[in-house]
């Protein structure tokens, strides 16, 4: 009896170890615990890049690797210079990112922020878009059914429009409503936007001739806070919030929505990624890459 407890012992101490290996594999820290990864996205093949809030630097990670290598290099750029939203577009082999540069010598801070285009391969760039204005944040984007790549910038009020193959985005949408706009995804075709500073979620309406209207408020039934990256994936919006350590999934219905947490306990959650059966989160508190499997 002694012996065949002690192996059912064995086996059980073996399998808590394959578990807490197969969890520390799905965690990922991107150079050190300062590094403020900000955003992330899975290109083609299951590469996962991550854009990082206080370093010039686009890290890759390999599958099957728990290292970050570094895959962009703007240092160049100017001191401070960071990045924010991550795209990967396979059809076009092009990761969109938003890059960000402090203005030296300015208290309040002000920033000059650019739309830049990388090889997905290689990693060298293809493309440039400086958004207007003093002061500008890009912060995120979402290829739209279009083709079009629509980008938000959150101290300026607007989403951008990039049609595709065109060398310059124009102002789709100026509102009020949207001082603070930050994640942006569609979702069965309709545009979505959240805002950071007051925790709203919006429907942007499109007449037919392509012209965005006022935002629409969606109402949620319980409240989120500091809305973060935000996707579409199963028929739903995946939402960070960075301001309550929660990964949440929203059901919308017209003008209302539900939300589901289904992670928290995190620290400064500011992006997800879905990819298959997992979701990518960027832990920007702690300095990690972590992923949670995607909800039945």
């Amino acid at each position: 009896m002694l012996n065949l407890s002690a192996r059912r012992l064995a086996a059980c101490v073996a399998l808590l170890m394959g578990l807490a290996q197969a969890a520390s594999a799905a965690e990922i820290l991107i150079v050190d615990a300062k590094s403020q990864p900000e955003s992330l996205t899975v290109a083609p093949g299951g590469i996962l890049i991550v854009g990082s809030a206080s370093t010039p630097f686009i890290y890759k990670v390999r599958p099957g690797s728990t290292t970050a290598e570094k895959f962009v290099d703007a240092s160049a750029e100017g001191v401070g210079t960071f990045f924010f939203g991550m795209l990967a577009d396979a059809a076009t082999n092009t990761l969109w990112a938003c890059q960000l540069t402090p203005v030296p010598g300015l208290t309040p801070v002000k920033r000059h922020t650019a739309l830049r285009g990388f090889d997905l391969s290689t990693g060298s760039q293809k493309f440039r878009w400086n958004l207007p204005g003093d002061n500008s944040t890009c912060n995120d984007f979402s290829i739209g059914p279009d083709k079009a790549l629509y980008i938000s910038d959150t101290p300026n009020s607007r989403i951008y429009k990039l049609p595709a193959g065109a060398t310059n985005a124009e102002v789709f949408l100026e509102d009020h409503a949207l001082y603070g706009i930050d994640g942006i995804t569609f979702l069965g075709g309709t545009l979505y936007v959240n805002n950071v500073f007051s925790n709203n979620l919006y429907r942007i309406p499109v007449d037919a001739e392509g012209k965005a209207g006022q935002p629409v408020d969606i109402w949620m039934d319980q409240p989120v806070k500091g809305p973060d990256g935000m996707r579409a994936v199963n028929g739903k919006l995946l939402l960070a919030e960075n301001g309550s350590g929660k990964i949440s999934v929203i059901t919308v219905n017209g003008d209302k929505a539900s939300v589901t947490v289904i992670k928290e306990g995190l620290k400064t959650p500011t992006a997800v990624e879905p990819a298959g059966d997992t979701i990518w989160i960027a832990e920007r508190g702690a300095g990690k890459a972590v992923s949670v499997p995607m909800p039945k």
